[in-house]
C-alpha cells in the first residue's frame, strides 16, 4: 500500500474516532441533562405550585379588600366594631316613611343615652343595645358606627377632639301597618309578619308579650329574678316562636297531594260525618261539623280536617317530606336576623299513626309565623322566594345615602305552575270558606289560609292566618298567630283583615 495512500487512511480513521468520541459525550451529556430533569421535576412542579399559591393568595386579597372586607367587620358577631364608639356616635334607626325609632341622645356633658321614641311598639324588630344586642341594632351595628357626615364637620369635630356623627340606617318597616299590627293584637301574646313578596321587604314585624328598650335596665334585672326567670318577653315571637301551624299546614298538605295527582287532583271526592278515624286516630272538624260532600279546593276552604287525614293517609311519606322541606321547613331560611329553624319530622320510616294529626297540622310538626310568611311569598311570587330583610340602605347623618340594598332571590321554591294552582285554591278560602267572613267586603281580594291549632289537652287554641293581598298581582303577604284565641276573643283573620286595610289605605 503506497504511503499516502496509508496516511489518508490513518486520518479518516482518527476524524471517525473523534466524531465516534464526540457522539458518546453528546449522548452522555443528553443523559445526564434528561437524569437531571428527572431529578428536578417535583422542585420545578413545587416551584410553579408555589408561585400559583402566592399569586392567588395576592388577587384573594385584593378581592377581599374591594369586595368583602366591610362585609366581615359588620358581622354582627365581630367584636371589632365596638372600637368604632370611641370616635363615633351612634346613628339613628329610622323607618321607610320617615320615623326615628331609636337614636343616641347625648347630653350638655357628653354622656350618651340610646333612646327609643316609640318604646314597646318596635321593640323586638330594633332590639335594644346594651345586655348585649338584639334585632337591627344588632344586625345594623357596624352601619351606625361608622361615619360619612361632610368634610367640613369632620375637620370641624376632628379638632374639637369630638365624635363624629354614626350613619342612619333606614329601614323596610312601615310605621302605619307596625302601628296598626300592634293596636290589633291588643293585649294578646302573639306575632305579626308583612312582607312585600316581590321583594322580600319586611314591612311590618310585632311580637307580644313586649318590652320597653328604654327600660331595659329594669327588664334585664327582672329576668334575673325569681319570678321573671321564665318569662318569655324577650323572644321574637314572629321569627322564633315555634308553633303547631294548624290548618295552614294544609296547603303544604295539599301541595304533596297534588305533585302525586298531577292530572286526576281534580277528580278528588269526599263525605265528611264531622269526625272519623284514621289508623286508630280520631279526627274531628270544628266544633265535630259535618261538611259533607267535599272536593279538593272545598275541602281547603272549609278547612275540612276528616279530608285532608284521609289526603295525608294516601301520600308518600318521602314525598310529603320533601314538599315540607321545598318550602324550607327543616332547612335553614334566607335571613340574616336572629331565629328558630321549623321542624317537620315525617320521613318514610314514620308510622302512620303519626300522620293523621300531620296533615291537618297539628303532630310535631313546629313552624315560625316567619316560615308561614315565606311559604306565602314564594307561593305568591310565582315560586321564587326573594330573601327577607329589614334594612333598606343606609344614610349619613346628613342624610346624603351611602348605601341601599337590592333584593336578592333565594331561589325557586316550587315551579310557577304550582304556585299558580296552589293560589287558586287558597282564594276559595277568602271567597266562600271560613275567611269569606272577613274579605267578602274588601275592595281588594285575598288567597291565604286560616288555622286554628290546639296545643294542650284542654282544648286551648292559637289562631293563625297566613296569606296575600291581589292574588293576580300579589302585593302584601301577610302571617299572623295569636295565642289563646279563645280566651283573649282575637282571630288572627282578624288582624290581618286590619293590615291589609291599613296597607291599601295609604296607596
Amino acid at each position: 500500500m503506497p504511503q499516502s495512500q496509508q496516511k489518508s487512511e490513518d486520518i479518516a480513521e482518527r476524524i471517525r474516532n473523534k466524531i465516534a468520541s464526540e457522539e458518546e459525550f453528546l449522548r452522555r451529556e443528553e443523559e445526564k441533562e434528561a437524569n437531571n430533569r428527572r431529578k428536578n421535576r417535583p422542585v420545578v412542579v413545587i416551584t410553579y405550585l408555589m408561585v400559583a399559591v402566592f399569586m392567588c393568595l395576592v388577587v384573594y386579597i385584593i378581592y377581599f379588600m374591594q369586595m368583602k372586607a366591610e362585609v366581615t367587620i359588620a358581622n354582627s358577631r365581630n367584636v371589632r366594631q365596638d372600637t368604632f364608639a370611641d370616635r363615633v356616635v351612634r346613628g339613628s334607626v329610622i323607618t321607610s316613611d320617615g320615623e326615628v325609632i331609636a337614636e343616641t341622645v347625648v347630653d350638655e356633658n357628653g354622656n350618651e343615652k340610646r333612646h327609643y321614641p316609640y318604646g314597646n311598639m318596635f321593640a323586638h324588630a330594633v332590639g335594644y343595645d346594651t345586655h348585649g344586642r338584639s334585632g337591627l341594632e344588632l344586625s345594623g351595628n357596624f352601619y351606625m358606627l361608622r361615619s360619612h357626615t361632610n368634610i367640613v364637620e369632620k375637620i370641624t369635630k376632628g379638632l374639637k377632639d369630638e365624635k363624629q356623627r354614626g350613619d342612619n340606617i333606614v329601614t323596610t318597616l312601615d310605621k302605619r301597618l307596625q302601628e296598626t299590627a300592634y293596636n290589633a293584637l291588643g293585649y294578646a301574646n302573639g306575632a305579626v309578619v308583612a312582607i312585600e313578596p316581590s321583594t322580600g321587604r319586611i314591612l311590618c314585624m310585632v311580637s307580644k308579650p313586649d318590652f320597653d328598650p328604654n327600660d331595659i335596665e329594669n327588664v334585664w334585672e327582672y329576668l334575673h329574678t325569681e319570678e321573671g326567670e321564665k318569662s318569655s318577653v324577650l323572644l321574637n315571637r314572629a321569627t322564633q316562636g315555634m308553633y303547631a301551624p294548624g290548618s295552614t299546614f294544609k296547603v303544604v298538605t295539599l301541595l304533596a297531594y297534588l305533585r302525586e295527582h298531577p292530572n286526576d287532583a281534580s277528580n278528588y271526592d269526599y263525605t265528611c260525618y264531622g269526625e272519623d278515624d284514621y289508623a286508630n286516630v280520631e279526627i274531628s272538624c270544628a266544633g265535630g261539623y259535618a261538611h259533607g260532600e267535599v272536593s279538593l279546593e272545598s275541602s281547603l276552604a272549609y278547612s275540612c280536617n276528616t279530608s285532608f287525614a284521609n289526603i295525608g293517609m294516601t301520600l308518600d311519606k318521602a314525598g310529603y317530606k320533601k314538599t315540607a322541606e321545598d318550602f324550607l321547613i327543616n332547612k335553614d331560611l334566607p335571613y340574616d336576623g336572629e331565629y328558630y329553624k321549623s321542624h317537620f319530622d315525617i320521613d318514610a320510616s314514620s308510622k302512620d299513626t303519626e300522620i293523621p294529626q300531620t296533615a291537618i297540622g297539628q303532630g310535631e310538626t313546629r313552624i315560625t309565623p316567619l316560615q308561614n310568611a315565606i311559604i306565602m311569598c314564594s307561593i305568591a311570587n310565582g315560586g321564587e322566594l326573594m330573601k327577607p330583610y329589614l334594612i333598606d340602605g343606609v344614610e349619613s347623618a346628613n342624610g346624603t345615602k351611602i348605601k341601599t340594598m337590592k333584593p336578592k332571590s333565594a331561589g325557586s321554591l316550587i315551579q310557577p305552575s304550582e304556585a299558580k294552582e296552589l293560589t287558586e285554591y287558597m282564594k276559595s278560602v277568602c271567597d266562600y270558606g271560613t275567611a269569606a267572613w272577613y274579605f267578602s267586603d274588601t275592595s281588594y281580594d285575598v288567597a291565604g289560609k286560616t288555622g286554628t291549632a290546639e296545643y294542650d289537652n284542654e282544648g286551648s287554641c292559637n289562631s293563625w292566618f297566613a296569606g296575600f293581598s291581589n292574588p293576580e298581582h300579589p302585593d302584601l303577604v301577610v302571617s299572623v298567630i295569636v295565642e289563646d284565641s279563645d280566651e283573649n276573643g282575637i282571630n288572627a283573620t282578624g288582624v290581618a283583615r286590619q293590615l291589609f286595610d291599613t296597607y291599601y289605605a295609604g296607596q
